[in-house]
């Protein structure tokens, strides 16, 4: 990005908009220009948790991210009397500004972003946990102060709901001791986080005996005395700051030029190891998704629910799904509930699953995280597909499925009827018909279809093929398809043809 066009991460206040010097500048790091800052007194508050103070730090900062592989955005973070904070990316170039709240946030992946932010949050003299997983450290300061720190001894593996991005997000729960149906192991001391995400102390078995140092059987694991510690420090609230960013592999396979273009409506073909576009119809073009909506579900699930938990089922009466189980259960697993989204596309499950939520709040979530991916021609007006107005575009997909293939791959893994790691309880329901194979191809790895009169067919498939003598992860994307199979089958043959010849 030039200079030009560079963005602008600001905190504003609500309470003053000139404001004056005060102490302090942001430390400059290694190889960043030192950032311009002004800085107003905080007001001093005596509730730990508050968020943001009523009176917030200026920070002025060229500062370039990548969203997902697309154009660089500004991001503006402002305080304002509500309860959390506002996160808003500014498109440089078309001036739109999209409002995020609390979860995931890509732009604090951005290790300026972060540092900026942590250090405004200190010189504000907020009470906060940070979490830097790049450098293995919690930390945790109270109104401004550093009152401790602690090695980070094992996170949540990359493919697995415990998984926990960068973000920002606040402590929901404590518990001494919670055992896990999932790992099988009790958890000492955890603070948890954004429904699935949590801090907790070294897991062990019904029996006491600890779980060795590579097992992985739950979210950022310190040492007991240091898991205790913060347990008794943070409160119900304290906001907790994420920074996770992992070191990317250089992928050098290089493509040839474009295919010709095909007879399909919204059609986009890439490779997903290293983003190159084989090819794609308007990649903001709108048009209604059916049940490619039901992948969002299950991310705005995994990132807001218990999966370590079974649900009440009050059976929708409002949906039908192609194979109803729900009618005879009065509770189910959620990890079973996600199966019979995903590989079956149930609406009954799509409804049971926002219930917990409640159904307008999980839709809203929906909506939000759309926002958070920078998902611009995205809208959600349910959790199962069935609305016409459930409307997206192959470019906004694409960014969905770069998510989940790098954040939460176990969604993928299900709807591929995959076998998950053992720590996982199986699902409830035998027997699961798999919707999304695309028949006699060998090739698929995992994927969503969808079809209504509105939408008709659409997909999103991942697919292991080999170019060159080397094995790719393409993916395939098609709105609007009148042959779902057979427009897959043609794209990936064009692709063969134009590239591995």
């Amino acid at each position: 990005m030039s200079e030009k066009s560079g963005p602008t991460v600001q905190l504003f206040s609500y309470e003053d908009d000139k404001p004056r010097e005060g102490r302090g500048m942001l430390i400059p790091r290694k190889g960043e220009k030192p950032p311009q800052m002004s800085f107003l007194p905080a007001s001093a508050q005596s509730e730990p948790s508050r968020l943001l103070p009523k009176v917030v730090t200026t920070i002025v900062a060229a500062i370039a991210f990548m969203v997902l592989g697309t154009t660089g955005y500004g991001l503006v973070a402002q305080s304002n009397l509500a309860a959390a904070p506002t996160v808003t990316i500014v498109d440089p170039y078309t001036k739109s500004v999209t409002d995020l709240e609390y979860g995931p946030q890509v732009a604090l992946a951005s290790n300026s972003f972060f540092i900026d932010t942590r250090d405004a949050f200190i010189e504000e003299e907020m009470t906060f946990i940070e979490v830097d997983m790049t450098q293995e450290q919690v930390r945790y300061f109270r109104k401004g102060i550093l009152l401790q720190s602690a090695e980070i001894f094992k996170v949540g593996d990359g493919d697995s709901w415990w998984n926990t991005p960068s973000g920002l997000y606040k402590v929901e729960k404590k518990e001494e001791s919670v055992f896990s149906n999932i790992g099988q192991v009790n958890l000492p001391w955890q603070l948890t986080f954004q429904g699935n995400f949590m801090i907790h102390g070294w897991p062990s078995y019904p029996d006491g005996v600890l779980v060795d140092d590579d097992t992985t059987v739950g979210g950022i694991r310190l040492s007991d005395q240091s898991a205790e510690m913060l347990y008794k420090n943070a409160q119900i609230g304290t906001p907790v700051l994420v920074h996770a960013v992992e070191a990317e592999e250089v992928d050098d396979f290089v493509y040839a030029p474009q295919m010709p273009e095909v007879d399909i409506p919204h059609y986009f073909v890439a490779d997903l190891d290293n983003n190159t576009i084989l090819a794609a119809s308007d990649l903001d073009a709108e048009a209604p998704i059916a049940s490619l909506t039901k992948l969002m579900t299950a991310v705005v699930a995994a990132e807001n629910i218990d999966l370590d938990s079974r649900v009440r089922v009050t059976s929708p009466t409002f949906v039908t799904s192609l194979i109803p189980r729900l009618a005879e259960r009065s509770t189910v697993s959620m990890y079973s509930l996600m199966q019979l989204l995903l590989v079956e596309s149930s609406n009954e499950a799509a409804e049971t699953i926002a219930g917990e939520l409640g159904r307008d709040k999980f839709i809203e979530a929906m909506n939000a995280k759309a926002r958070q991916l920078g998902m611009m021609h995205t809208r959600f007006a349910d959790p199962s597909g069935l609305s016409a107005e459930n409307i997206s575009s192959v470019g906004d997909l694409y960014r969905l499925t770069q998510y989940i293939a790098k954040e939460r791959n176990f969604i993928f893994e299900i709807t591929a009827k995959k076998k998950l790691p053992s720590a996982y309880v199986g699902g409830e329901f035998a027997g699961l018909v798999n919707f999304n194979e695309v028949k006699d191809m060998d090739s698929f790895i995992g994927g969503k279809v969808g079809e209504t009169l509105a939408a008709g067919q659409t997909s999103i498939s991942l697919h292991k093929i080999k170019f060159q003598g080397e094995e790719r992860t393409l993916v395939v994307i098609i709105l609007g398809s009148d042959g779902r199979t057979e427009d897959i089958e043609a794209l990936l043959a064009q692709v063969r043809y134009r590239f591995d010849r």
